[in-house]
């Protein structure tokens, strides 16, 4: 009897981790940085041979358009990919943290155990399914069980030992034995991003994951230096939609019922004037400075590019609080500024960002924030392009496209949230994130 009871629990083990992976389809969930979604809906108007994401959106669906997140930059917006919340609630609130002596050096939030909410990787882990990942940001010691994770520190020799003993064990040496050498440190290139998708369709090829996650860089350096809708960026686009070929064959192969999802986390708005708020509040004498190093602060502006958050030593100061304000309200008085708009705490806890903030200062496209001390308001300089402007400006929109089993084909969105993204692909997966504020954009009621 003990013999039968226990060759029928052993039958129902296999069967329910049967069923555990028979459950949904598998999904790769591919992010290209920076990708504008007019880029590929409007890419006969840009001139742009891009036969991957065309055949992606004849075959599936998409949104016109992404809201993202507060702020519109890359760490907060991936996150919020995988766990369908906003960043006040998954505690990636920007790419680094709030550092202003620079004690920790530029490090950037690299680590997942800072992640407070459910992701996907977790949720498919808990279903039976196998989980892999190349380069996704927030995954050093992700709950992810084939890795590579997104990490860089000294030099890109040293670089690559430090991305072997935080990845999977073994990982990186078995896919550079077949595909070479593995581009680790900070390196975005076409080269670069080019042998980063030949080792995601290696991981998919070898370890048939139920959920795997890509990303690309090199269209959001290229946007940065040259700015969008430039040659440079064409160039970029169609070598990445390549990648993107290589990436959906080697899922198609693997399993032809294979979903593959394409993301950006913002888009891009050109630049030629700097604002610098932190060199306003120096003039103001609620920051010192000395040998051009911070000495002392009672209220800094934290992050650049399209926005900069301003922060209180003491967030129940009032009284500098009221300094603050009337230092903001004058540099928006001034249109030669470029400021858009001013958030305060309030607002920025309901948009979902940077809760313990004291205000948000928003540009208008053509001008961006620098960390400056000393000149306010620098015009005509190089430029280029810039992303972390307020979600609610259409050149923040970002991109979602989407393809394979259990996706309606032909279903358009005008606009979704950034949030319904992870819940989506949630129910494609036959897995739950009981907790996310977006919601399923193909669940029937």
């Amino acid at each position: 009897m003990k013999r039968i009871a226990l060759m029928i629990g052993c039958l129902c083990f296999l069967g329910l981790a049967s069923f555990a992976q028979s459950r949904g389809v598998p999904v790769v969930l591919i992010s290209i940085d920076g990708l504008k979604p007019d880029y590929i809906l409007d890419a006969d108007q840009h001139k742009l041979k891009v036969p991957h994401l065309r055949r992606i959106l004849a075959q599936g669906a998409y949104a016109k358009a992404v809201t993202g997140v507060l702020p519109t930059v890359t760490y907060p917006s991936h996150t919020t990919m995988v766990t369908g919340v906003s960043p006040s609630k998954h505690g990636i609130l920007y790419n680094s943290p709030f550092d202003p002596f620079g004690k920790n050096q530029s490090g950037w939030m690299w680590y997942a155990e800072d992640i407070k909410a459910l992701t996907l990787w977790e949720a498919v882990s808990k279903a039976g399914g196998i989980t892999s990942s190349v380069d996704w940001p927030v995954t050093v010691g992700a709950p992810v069980k084939y890795n590579i994770a997104q990490f860089w520190r000294a030099t890109t020799e040293d670089d690559h030992k430090l991305l072997k003993a935080l990845s999977t064990p073994g990982l990186l040496e078995a896919g550079e034995k077949v595909v070479g050498t593995y581009p680790a440190g900070y390196l975005y290139t076409i080269e670069a991003d080019n042998r980063r998708a030949e080792f995601n369709a290696w991981v998919i090829a070898n370890k048939k994951p139920r959920f795997h996650t890509a990303y690309f860089s090199v269209l959001d350096e290229v946007q940065h230096a040259n700015g969008p809708y430039t040659r440079e960026a064409y160039d970029t686009i169609e070598a990445i939609d390549a990648m993107i070929g290589k990436v959906w064959q080697a899922a198609i192969k693997a399993n032809k019922n294979a979903v593959v999802c394409v993301v950006s986390d913002h888009g891009f708005a050109p630049y030629k004037n700097a604002l610098s708020v932190n060199a306003a509040l120096r003039q103001a004498g609620l920051l010192e400075v000395e040998n051009s190093k911070l000495k002392d602060w009672q209220a800094i502006s934290w992050g650049g590019g399209g926005s900069t958050v301003v922060m209180l030593k003491n967030n129940q100061d009032e009284t500098t609080r009221a300094k603050v304000r009337a230092v903001l309200q004058q540099l928006a008085a001034d249109p030669a500024n470029g400021i858009h708009r001013i958030v305060e705490t309030a607002e920025a806890r309901q948009m979902g960002g940077f809760p313990e903030a004291a205000f948000i200062v928003g540009m208008k496209p053509g001008y961006a924030t620098s960390g400056s001390f000393e000149a306010v308001l620098q015009r005509n300089i190089k430029g280029g392009g810039s992303h972390g402007y307020l979600r609610e400006l259409r050149e923040m929109d970002s991109s979602f496209f989407i393809a394979g089993a259990g996706v309606p084909n032909g279903k358009v969105f005008d606009r979704i949230d950034m949030r319904d993204i992870a819940p989506t692909l949630a129910g494609l997966l036959g897995v739950k994130l009981p907790n996310a504020e977006g919601k399923d954009l193909f669940k029937t009621k």
